[in-house]
């Protein structure tokens, strides 16, 4: 299996981190061993520090010495859609997927993310808290946040995939190519832009439940994230998109990243 993971890559998993040190290691570990497990192909994890101020750094420098198909990016200013677009932007793998560090939505779900997107069946595959199937683990403010955020973006960009924001997702790597130049976002509206950009050009989008227990210690700012999120959606119903990239028939105009 080593052989497998030093090959060029199949699948490369991004994992975007900031001040991640207290559980960086653990995790990476984890996914390690459960993709030499289970994935029969070669995989790649790739860490993303976003301008960590402890040892994150430095724990990825070491994971990525010691563990075969792991591989550490730094960038000098945080965003997590930052961290991806740069993650995937560098990849050579057919497939891109990214997940979160404190590894809330289970890795038995891992397979029946990506082989829709191996099979040519879709073009973007995300996991779902939100789908008939998935089991939930998490604070009924967290649950309430996340149901009113979900059906505003159906009401008012009129969204037909029903969880924007976990962070389990994947893409075929020429279909990351067309999309990304379109989306602005750097921070954490980046996967609500990507989504609903990948909706308007015609893009096969599938919906995977999955089980996800919420994190005690999750560093995101509820309040800064959602009224962030608020403003990215007054920004989308403003300025629609016309013109520029293709895809699949429609539309796309590529913004200048910011």
């Amino acid at each position: 299996m080593n052989d497998l993971l030093e090959a060029v890559p199949v699948l490369d998993i991004a994992i975007p981190v900031f001040n991640e040190e207290r559980v960086l290691e653990q995790s990476v570990r984890v996914l390690h061993a459960h993709v030499h497990a289970v994935i029969p192909f070669a995989t790649r994890i790739t860490i993303v520090d976003n301008a960590s101020e402890d040892a994150t750094r430095l724990i990825g420098k070491q994971l990525a010495a010691e563990l075969d198909g792991v591989r550490l990016l730094h960038l000098a200013e945080k965003g997590r859609g930052r961290a991806i677009r740069t993650a995937w932007t560098a990849s050579d793998a057919r497939v891109l997927a990214y997940m979160d560090v404190d590894l809330s939505t289970s890795l038995g779900t891992l397979g029946a993310l990506i082989a829709p997107l191996l099979s040519g069946s879709s073009d973007i595959s995300i996991g779902s808290r939100l789908t008939r199937g998935a089991r939930v683990t998490r604070s009924a403010k967290r649950e309430l946040i996340s149901r009113g955020y979900n059906l505003l973006l159906r009401s008012v960009l009129h969204t037909r995939f029903r969880d924007a924001q976990c962070g389990f997702k994947a893409i075929r790597a020429e279909v990351a190519r067309e999309l990304l130049p379109a989306v602005r976002d750097q921070g954490w509206f980046f996967d609500t832009e990507l989504l609903v950009f990948a909706q308007r050009g015609g893009l096969r989008i599938h919906e995977v439940p999955v089980e996800w227990v919420e994190d005690p210690d999750s560093r995101v700012n509820i309040p800064r994230t959602v009224i962030t999120d608020l403003r990215g959606v007054l920004r989308m119903v403003q300025h629609p998109q016309p013109g520029g990239t293709t895809l699949r028939g429609q539309n796309i105009r590529p913004q200048e990243v910011r």
